[in-house]
């Protein structure tokens, strides 16, 4: 499994993770939405913490730059 995530890829990623976490368990958001958030949001910082995102495979796509 290569990384196919950039740094910048990766930081956006926890970015948006944590405000989907604060709008959620602040209850902002709340509901089937809500749901959905916090679950996008885990996705987002798992793959951030891998550096991997499975989405990018099937299309050739990466956002680091090659070595």
């Amino acid at each position: 499994m290569n990384k196919n995530m950039s740094s910048l890829d990766r930081i956006l990623r926890v970015v948006a993770a944590t405000v989907f976490a604060y709008l959620y368990f602040s209850g902002a958001v709340t509901g089937t939405l809500g749901i959905v958030l916090v679950v996008l949001g885990a996705v987002f910082l798992l793959t951030s913490l891998i550096g991997f995102c499975p989405l990018y495979t099937p299309f050739h796509f990466s956002t680091k730059k090659s070595e």
